[in-house]
């Protein structure tokens, strides 16, 4: 048998085929391990959402400074949001009395008025016949108080005649009868227009025009104004209303959870936007005596006495309420807590030893907020570690963190 024999050409050709083949195996293996690369890669943590880290320096440039959350001994308070409304005791609504034309409206919205001025004037027909049925009634009772006069002076002249047996008995009994009957229809007529005057006031009928006349019943502002010079108003319907600006309602939609801290004759407090340095008291007068199938809340109703300037109707508040019961509580100054994603949020730190931190989003739910500092009612724990200074700067980074990402 002859031997094989590889010429130059033929060990060329078999150095290509190795070579390929290797390079073949070479991808495969680079490829495989690509694969269990990609494969081993995990996804976000969710922790890389809601919390991150600050270098020594990052917190120096932020001024953030942390430190453990402080807890008190307080009243437990809930802060509710309320609104300033009109004092309905002390508000007047006044609407037409009768059918009618406006023919003058003689104040505009937010006029001081005082009891008894003038704020509208109508003309109706219902008015004019209120003030003939009151002339006619004048004229009768005039006519029967000259028949009772005459009556009377009748009757006592019969009386003098028969005790100088000058008439008969049956004269002085005729003339008694005619004076009872007279005094009767002097009573009838003055009763007449006693009911034509009550008449004439419920229209409020001037004496000199014959017009309507609404008056304000008591002193205050011109709260609104509902009645246009020209227009025909039915009974009822509504023209002016007044209030006495210095009696306002606080009225407050409470959760069930504060159904045990109010009731009637407690104090509540309240701030309003438009002072918020000031601090406001009411005098809770109502409770309702059930939640509202819809918002499960209780309407509250609050009286401020002696309100100052300060305090508009359709104001919206904050109000406080405390309760009896001393707790102890977690508080933090008011700048640590942020809003962020719509959710109310505290930073809770942890130092690396080295200056830096990692700071951890929390989110929270607040109490109230006095003198700078904001109860924390859940979220946090007497052993968290919170970031009391520059949190605002720890939120901008969350978001310019978020939009990288994103």
């Amino acid at each position: 048998m002859r031997p094989a024999f590889f010429g130059p050409r033929a060990l060329l050709r078999r150095a290509s085929l190795c070579s390929l083949f290797g390079a073949g195996l070479l991808a495969m293996a680079c490829g495989g391990a690509k694969k269990e690369a990609e494969g081993a890669e995990s996804p976000p943590s969710k922790a890389a959402e809601t919390a991150l880290t600050f270098s020594a320096a990052q917190v120096q440039h932020g001024n953030v400074r942390w430190a453990p959350a402080e807890v008190r001994e307080m009243a437990a308070t809930l802060e509710l949001p309320g609104q300033l409304i009109p004092n309905e005791d002390r508000t007047a609504r006044l609407g037409a009395p009768a059918q009618g034309r406006v023919v003058e409206v003689q104040v505009r919205l937010g006029d001081r008025v005082t009891r008894g001025q003038p704020l509208v004037t109508l003309q109706s027909q219902e008015a004019s016949a209120a003030r003939a049925d009151h002339d006619k009634a004048v004229a009768e009772l005039n006519s029967r108080r000259a028949a009772a006069t005459y009556a009377r002076t009748a009757k006592e002249r019969a009386q003098r005649l028969l005790a100088i047996k000058a008439t008969a008995r049956q004269e002085v009994e005729r003339a008694e009868a005619d004076d009872e009957l007279a005094q009767s229809g002097l009573v009838q007529a003055e009763a007449e227009v006693a009911r034509a005057q009550a008449a004439l006031r419920h229209l409020g009928v001037s004496a000199s025009s014959g017009a309507m006349v609404l008056r304000s019943p008591l002193a205050g502002v011109v709260l609104s104004r509902d009645a246009v010079p020209g227009a025909v108003v039915e009974v009822g319907a509504p023209l002016v209303s007044v209030t006495d600006p210095t009696s306002l309602w606080l009225q407050v939609a409470a959760p069930d959870r504060a159904a045990g801290v109010l009731r009637p004759g407690s104090r509540v407090h309240f701030t309003v936007p438009a002072v918020p340095a000031d601090t406001f008291e009411a005098l809770t007068q109502s409770v309702a005596g059930a939640l509202d199938s819809e918002t499960r809340t209780l309407t509250v109703r609050a009286l401020i006495e002696k309100s100052s300037g300060k305090l508009r109707s359709e104001m919206f508040a904050t109000v406080w309420l405390d309760s009896e019961r001393r707790q102890e509580v977690i508080v933090v100054p008011e700048d640590a807590v942020q809003l962020v994603d719509g959710k109310q949020v505290v930073f809770v730190a942890t130092p690396d030893g080295n200056g830096g931190a990692r700071f951890e989003r929390r989110e929270v739910e607040v109490g109230a907020t006095a003198r700078g500092q904001t109860q924390i009612v859940r979220g946090l724990s007497q052993r968290d570690t919170v970031v009391v200074e520059g949190a605002f700067a720890v939120k901008s980074e969350f978001v310019r963190s978020k939009m990288v990402e994103g």
